[in-house]
């Protein structure tokens, strides 16, 4: 398979049964004579980007209004992990600034990313268009206005040690979710095409909402939605990046669990089917968790177009397209990403900072355009 091309998914299911389906002798043998990526080039490509995660995390740590240097941040290491007791520890105000503001956004910018891209490669496996992306179903619109439902109503953004904002999104995203289940389902089944409009014209409906919420708020309010709805990875605390990369995590390996299924399901429902498939339990179940990780962090991160939709493309484009590869890669690539992308938002024009989300789209919409004008043999 060369790089740089997609390649076709008639013979990449291969890995452990698929969940909630029944896998013959046939189909398994098939499975295994049938994989396009080696495990030794699995691990290679995998621990490459891991690599490159690391250092892109700690070299934009070292980025912004105040710039700390190469060696503050290397002894700050050392120090947090002997407790202090070393010689030339870096200052107070240092640590603060790496510990207490630069490395816990980066993390949440790699973490919100990652997400993303991974969210937007099973989508684009389960609709079948290299097009879609996270915010397809309208989920994230729903997110946001649950934030701006409670910006709205004066609602504190603490409830004991809880951040009450998250919570107000990420109920607005299952609602969202529910309301296109009711839209779309047909006879128990549920079809691509009626999801995907459902998707559309509620995404439509509930930014008109948002819209009108901001025209009537108080206008210092208003103002600090619009940075929010821009894209904003600013993090409370390490105990709520903690609890977001949890739930992340544990969904991020459930959605890795079902690749080979998403294998299959990219060659169509019928092949998939007379394969063993519970396409519609399958369909069902990844739905569902998609939308709850873009709503969980949408919440967090405001509304960052692009990632879900040019990242795993771009992904399948240099490595292929079986899942099972793909996935992991895409979470890795849209965390290095958006990490870069908020660097950038930091530091352009520093004191100020420009919404993340203006990045991403800048960075994100001349590369759609190649790939819409130049690369149409291409598109899978």
């Amino acid at each position: 398979m060369p790089n740089g091309q997609a390649t076709p998914l008639s013979s990449t299911a291969g890995g452990p049964p698929v969940s909630g389906s029944v896998m013959s002798p046939v189909v398994a043998g098939w499975a295994r004579t049938g994989a396009i990526v080696t495990s030794r080039r699995r691990w290679l490509v995998l621990i490459g980007l891991l690599a490159a995660s690391v250092v892109v995390v700690l070299v934009s740590s070292c980025f912004g209004a105040a710039r700390v240097s190469g060696r503050d941040l290397l002894a700050a290491l050392l120090q947090l992990g002997t407790a202090g007791h070393i010689d030339g520890a870096v200052d107070e105000t240092t640590g603060a600034i790496l510990f207490q503001i630069r490395l816990p956004r980066v993390l949440m910018g790699f973490l919100v990313g990652g997400t993303l891209a991974i969210v937007g490669a099973t989508l684009q496996a389960l609709l079948r268009n290299a097009l879609a992306d996270p915010y397809v179903l309208g989920v994230s619109s729903g997110a946001a206005l649950g934030v701006a439902i409670a910006m709205l109503l004066g609602i504190g953004t603490m409830l004991a040690v809880v951040p009450v904002l998250p919570l107000w999104g990420f109920a607005g995203g299952v609602m969202a979710l529910m309301l296109i289940y009711r839209l779309a389902q047909s006879r128990g089944r549920l079809p691509i095409h009626s999801l995907l409009l459902a998707g559309v014209i509620l995404n439509a409906m509930l930014t008109a909402v948002i819209m009108f919420i901001t025209s009537i708020m108080d206008p210092a309010r208003s103002a600090g939605l619009m940075a929010w709805l821009m894209g904003s990875l600013t993090v409370q605390n390490w105990s709520g990046l903690a609890g977001i990369a949890l739930y992340v995590a544990i969904g991020s390996l459930v959605l890795l669990h079902q690749a080979p299924a998403l294998n299959l399901l990219t060659q169509g429902e019928d092949t998939a089917r007379s394969l063993g498939i519970d396409t519609e339990r399958i369909k069902q179940r990844l739905y569902v968790l998609t939308a709850l990780l873009t709503g969980a962090v949408v919440s967090v991160s405001g509304m960052i177009g692009f990632i879900g939709m040019l990242i795993p493309h771009a992904v399948r484009m240099a490595i292929g397209s079986d899942h099972r590869l793909l996935m992991p890669a895409s979470a890795c690539v849209g965390g290095i990403f958006l990490v870069l992308s908020d660097t950038v938002a930091r530091t352009a024009f520093a004191p100020a900072e420009i919404p993340v989300g203006v990045v991403t789209a800048l960075a994100g919409g001349p590369f759609f355009l190649y790939l819409l004008l130049w690369r149409k043999d291409r598109m899978v």
